[in-house]
């Protein structure tokens, strides 16, 4: 899959889910304002349609993927198939499902009342945990698009951010070299939803992420 690739618009009828290796899908609304603002997230520690799978079979917004990556793939239809006659996999599908919804319910929260830097360092975080390495593929603007804020006001906060020592920036690239200091300025909204998906699908993170998750990051 292709950085930018549209996967399927809002309305349109989902015929696969998809299981990113190593790439991150988002799933963004679509304003009538033309402003966007992410829903939710997939890399390799699910599955996107898989939700679907078991309700709807119709996107409810523009699935979008955010790096250039590879993904397995599985007809709806057969999905069905599989979670009716294998207790094992529609257990799986249950606790993804918990956990997105987790992610999902925490997240409204988050937006509603934490800073756009805490949001901001959540994302950011987010995205280092799905993927190889420290340096991810990220524009001012599409950070901007996740957050629903003016591009202007991305800009600023990853200055600050360079400035601190937290990350490093390049041209549609942003680098973590300072994990520990991003986990400290994020908000409790991050520890949250990883621990919940770490309890019900144990191994989702990558081996050498740092996140101590018995610890409190502070709320901004």
């Amino acid at each position: 899959m292709q950085q930018d690739q549209v996967l399927y618009e809002a309305g349109d009828a989902l015929r696969h889910a998809y299981f990113p290796h190593d790439t991150v899908v988002s799933l963004v609304a679509m304003l009538k304002d033309g402003r966007t603002a992410e829903m939710a997230v997939y890399g390799r520690e699910g599955a996107l349609g898989l939700v679907s799978a078991v309700t709807a079979v119709q996107s409810f917004g523009r699935y979008i993927v955010q790096t250039t990556g590879t993904a397995s793939r599985i007809e709806l239809e057969r999905l069905h198939e599989v979670i009716g006659q294998r207790p094992k996999v529609r257990q799986l599908v249950l606790r993804f499902t918990e956990a997105m919804m987790a992610r999902v319910l925490q997240n409204v929260a988050c937006n509603a009342v934490h800073s756009v830097e805490a949001r901001a360092c959540r994302w950011i975080l987010s995205m280092h945990d799905r993927l190889d390495g420290d340096t991810m593929p990220l524009t001012h603007e599409f950070l901007a698009d996740m957050l629903g804020v003016q591009r202007s006001t991305v800009s600023s906060i990853t200055r600050a951010f360079q400035e601190a020592g937290l990350i490093k920036q390049g041209r549609g690239l942003i680098t973590v070299t300072n994990r520990l200091g991003l986990e400290g300025a994020s908000c409790e909204c991050y520890g949250i939803v990883r621990r919940s998906f770490e309890r019900l699908l144990p191994h989702t993170y990558r081996t050498g992420s740092t996140f101590d998750t018995r610890s409190q990051p502070r709320c901004s």
